[in-house]
């Protein structure tokens, strides 16, 4: 069966003036059917989107809201570079503290193994999955930088408690007549309820400051770019990439140097640094204050989804061919009525939601909000329902990222670890997936992109969707290839009699060939990740930039708890404690079969990666609609 290309805006076909005129006229007798009272005045609009990538109609302002008159002087790649320094600190915070806070639960806060990776697993999912409230508040209220300003600051007073943790003994059980046997055996001393709730507590308020900059940052450094420049598209196309690899850099750098700082130093030094490299991240995002383009928030996206979700109910028995019916309602003029937003063209999807829209001459002259709603409120709920599909699809590479960081530390503990004269620690494992990823886009320009632009004729390359299923599509062979390794693995430990000794590095099977699985997983999330928030961003709409961006955050969240309930379901079906037959999980990694999950997340990514085909081939670009809507224009405009 011939699969359909994932088409991208800027791959459109010219369409010649006969079909423009044909499907115009089908338009516009279907638009003059429904009444449609909708004027579209932002000049700007439409030869952008003929040129290629949607543009917004919003105007950069200043920190205090006013329209800055020489763009010149402010935003473009000085602005982005401070934005980038930025996060690559914070970056290199969140990942040392990840890395880092399972060991020290566990040897310093005698916690076991497994209830430390189920702490860390939700700070990691509570930092990502509650993204959306920063991203609410940015769009709704503060504004980008001001959300950024706040939540970083309560992300160092976080980091800041931990490292009092680390560092001032009350915090801390008993060390005294601890070693590593009795540690094992869970005979320390169990910390006090209250040092737990305070850890906790701290943890969780790190995971909140990190929510809140998430869905901003890479929309804010996206805004420092003048939408209505030839080479915007190009721009935007290259920042993700950077701001990417400054995301890499950071956790290159907390997987070397803060582990190196741990083992040198001790815990409180460690989460001392990371503390340290949050607070040069604030400063060097406050430092170029001057140079930032603003976009003004919108109001709260929440409510107006709201609004039209009640709109609609109130109107669903309403026929578009009642005898009061007026149109579809539109204010009139050049502006929207949502601050922050353009206009946004009326479309025939999701036909139920235009109820909202459908105007009455019971609405009256003013009418209010919650009965009617205009239909550029109504378009931006189509677009959030359109867009879901795909970042849900992008869950499954955030379960696999997730169970490589636990299971292939777990294997690397049976393998040989040292690299000619050098042993390389464990935990220093999941920094090569961060150097694949800096590699990957290091090369990017001078490799990919010209070799696929000659095969595609894309401009970039590959299109956004392309690049995102490019990447769901390398994550499964990874999944595949670590349940390749595994089994020979584990039949080569219980070939050479290490079978109890699941702790033992096996001297003569190497730890590198874990290598190969994890490049894989990071070409794929360089493919996978920088798609989708250049995709997220141009596809929002103007005034939910920001809860497009957590869209991302949310799925990776959400992968980290799915992760955990997979683990769980696994555990409770596999194993049979009575009856003496391990789980696949099991804590000896020799007699438990952690090759048969890496197949089971092969085939539900394989799986994943069929529905992502499904809802990609149907999804249409913001910017091939305007080109089709301009087409439908010339026609009436001659005729």
């Amino acid at each position: 069966m011939a699969s359909k290309e994932i088409r991208s805006p800027d791959s459109l076909p010219e369409r010649s003036h006969a079909a423009v005129v044909e499907d115009g006229s089908v338009q516009a007798a279907r638009r003059k059917k429904l009444g449609l009272h909708f004027l579209e005045s932002d000049e700007r609009r439409f030869p952008a989107a003929i040129s290629g990538g949607y543009v917004g109609g919003t105007t950069p302002v200043t920190l205090r809201g006013k329209p800055i008159e020489d763009l010149s002087k402010t935003g473009g790649w000085v602005a982005a570079f401070f934005i980038f320094g930025n996060e690559m600190a914070e970056r290199m915070a969140y990942f040392g503290l990840s890395v880092n806070m399972v060991a020290f639960m566990f040897y310093v806060m005698h916690r076991p193994f497994t209830s430390s990776a189920n702490a860390v697993n939700n700070f990691l999912g509570i930092s990502q999955a509650s993204s959306v409230l920063g991203g609410f508040l940015a769009d709704a209220y503060l504004g980008r930088y001001w959300t950024i300003a706040i939540f970083t600051t309560i992300y160092l007073i976080g980091l800041t408690a931990v490292t009092l943790i680390a560092t001032v003994g009350v915090f801390m059980p008993n060390q005294s007549h601890c070693d590593q046997l009795s540690i094992l055996l869970g005979s320390c001393e169990q910390p006090k309820p209250w040092q737990m709730t305070y850890l906790y507590t701290v943890l969780y308020i790190t995971a909140f400051g990190a929510a809140g900059i998430r869905p901003c940052v890479s929309s804010f450094g996206a805004d420092q770019f003048d939408e209505r420049s030839r080479d915007y598209k190009a721009h935007l196309d290259r920042f993700f990439n950077l701001f990417y690899l400054s995301v890499t850099i950071g956790a290159i750098v907390a997987f070397t140097m803060v582990v190196y700082i741990q083992m040198k130093y001790g815990w409180g030094s460690a989460f001392g640094s990371l503390a340290i490299a949050m607070g040069i991240s604030n400063v060097i995002f406050f430092v170029g204050t001057p140079l930032y383009r603003h976009r003004l928030p919108g109001g709260s996206p929440l409510t107006r989804v709201a609004q039209v979700l009640v709109a609609a109910a109130r109107k669903r028995n309403v026929s578009f061919s009642h005898s009061d019916f007026l149109g579809l309602y539109e204010i009139p003029g050049r502006r929207s009525a949502i601050k922050g937003s353009g206009k946004i063209e009326h479309t025939d999807e999701f036909r139920c939601l235009d109820k909202a829209a459908l105007q009455l001459k019971e609405d009256g002259v003013e009418p209010s909000p919650w009965k009617l709603c205009t239909v550029t409120q109504v378009e931006e709920v189509k677009i959030l329902i359109k867009l879901l599909p795909i970042p849900a699809c992008t869950i499954m590479l955030s379960v696999i990222l997730t169970e490589f960081l636990t299971l292939s530390v777990q294997q690397a503990y049976t393998l040989n670890t040292h690299l000619g004269h050098l042993k390389l620690p464990v935990t220093c494992m999941p920094v090569f997936p961060g150097l694949s990823i800096f590699l990957i886009l290091s090369l990017y320009y001078s490799t990919f992109a010209p070799l696929t632009r000659r095969i595609t004729g894309h401009p970039q390359g590959v299109s956004q969707l392309q690049r995102v299923g490019l990447g769901l599509a390398v994550s499964i062979l990874s999944a595949a290839w670590a349940g390749l390794f595994e089994t020979y693995r584990r039949n080569y430990a219980i070939k050479h009699g290490y079978e109890a000794l699941f702790l033992t590095p096996m001297p003569n099977l190497s730890a590198y060939w874990l290598l190969i699985q994890y490049c894989l997983i990071g070409i794929a999330e360089v493919f996978c990740i920088v798609g989708l928030l250049e995709f997220l961003y141009q596809e929002a709409p103007d005034a939910m930039r920001s809860i497009g961006s957590a869209y991302a955050a949310i799925a990776g969240g959400l992968g980290c708890f799915v992760a955990t309930i997979l683990n769980n379901i696994v555990r409770s079906v596999t194993g049979n404690e009575d009856g003496g037959r391990p789980s696949w999980l099991s804590q000896n990694i020799n007699t438990g079969r952690f090759d048969y999950l890496y197949w089971l997340l092969a085939v539900l990514s394989l799986i994943n990666f069929s529905a992502f085909l499904f809802f990609a081939n149907r999804y249409e670009y913001r910017s091939k609609m305007m080109a089709e809507m301009q087409g439908e224009l010339k026609p009436n405009a001659d005729g």
